[in-house]
């Protein structure tokens, strides 16, 4: 938890915000990968992209 904390504090202090929307997608994705990995759900969403 000690990471986001220190993420948060840099991305204020140096105003770079604009990493935020990048940051939030990598982890969406990166939990959709984890979350369909062996599932039957997996050929559903890949159809997606």
């Amino acid at each position: 938890m000690s990471f986001f904390a220190e993420l948060w504090e840099f991305m204020k202090v140096r105003k770079k915000f604009w990493l935020l929307p990048i940051l939030l997608m990598m982890v969406l994705m990166g939990g959709l990968i984890v979350l369909t990995q062996g599932s039957t759900v997996a050929p559903f969403i890949y159809t997606l992209f």
